[in-house]
């Protein structure tokens, strides 16, 4: 079973983004094999992964029915499209990638979708008022599917990069649904105090992607390829961790990182080595 007797009454579950071990190249079956003998409740898989899937012949049903007998949640799927740009053109176009996005999560039995500001972060000058009317009607397409889409906000981006940007556009849609996926690298790259997060609720946070980022290089120049393993880094993911308790936060936390290092390094190694980072963190945090 994926979900061992040490997590038994944690608040959290532990989730693998494919990201992390993406240099590997591995297939998607191999990933799930390896995310659950790893020990993860989840996996957060590319929608280009199960693009490649499908195209080889593989069923989207029968590989949600392998990862559920696996044993693993396929809690969120990350793909790409430009929900939120002001195009009208460009925006319909978007629309329909995430009708086919979230039919493809539907298919896998995926719960959500995740909505970046994909095609608006050079827009300096979005108005956070239309994009809560673009989210709220992305998150009307999401009913019709069974998927709900996760609003998530980009560090690296000029509109749409910090958390309280992301709470506006949440809580100004109008939408119960509404929700955000949370980055501790992106908080950091966009300079989102982590103290924001004493103001979500149980239910504003749907996921939070979880890494760790060195004091060097700064801010202003830090990439996504600079993020490590939970714990290794200066990021303060104790105070994050219990103010996401203190919330009702019981969601998964997804360990994302793009850390070339650990692409050349044997997938199962690194998968095992960001659980028990996280684990440990976590540990450190809720003194369990």
């Amino acid at each position: 079973m994926a979900t061992s007797a040490s997590d038994a009454g944690r608040p959290f579950t532990y989730c693998l983004n494919t990201s992390t071990i993406g240099g590997q190249k591995l297939s998607l079956i191999d990933e799930l094999k390896l995310t659950a003998a790893a020990g993860y409740n989840g996996i957060e898989p590319w929608v280009r992964e199960l693009d490649a899937y499908a195209d080889g012949g593989g069923s989207l049903e029968d590989l949600g029915k392998r990862a559920a007998d696996l044993g693993l949640a396929i809690e969120n799927l990350i793909g790409f499209f430009e929900w939120v740009v002001d195009d009208e053109a460009r925006r319909a176009k978007a629309l329909d990638e995430a009708r086919r996005n979230m039919d493809i999560a539907r298919r896998v039995g995926c719960p959500r979708l995740a909505a970046p500001p994909m095609g608006a972060t050079d827009a300096a000058d979005l108005d956070l008022n239309a994009a809560a009317e673009r989210y709220r009607a992305l998150l009307e397409i999401g009913e019709e599917y069974g998927v709900t889409p996760v609003l998530e906000f980009w560090g690296h981006s000029k509109s749409l990069c910090r958390l309280g940007e992301a709470l506006f556009v949440a809580a100004q849609c109008g939408r119960r649904d509404a929700c955000i996926l949370a980055d501790v690298f992106h908080m950091y790259k966009g300079g989102s105090p982590y103290e924001g997060l004493r103001l979500v609720g149980a239910d504003t946070i749907a996921l939070l992607h979880v890494n760790d980022f060195p004091r060097r290089p700064p801010r202003a120049e830090i990439t996504d390829a600079a993020r490590v393993y939970p714990g290794d880094g200066v990021a303060p993911l104790h105070v994050i961790l219990r103010d996401l308790q203190r919330a009702g936060f019981h969601g998964p936390l997804s360990l994302e990182l793009f850390n070339e290092t650990y692409w050349k390094q044997d997938a199962r190694v690194v998968a095992e080595t960001g659980l028990r980072k996280m684990r440990e963190v976590v540990e450190h945090a809720l003194g369990e």
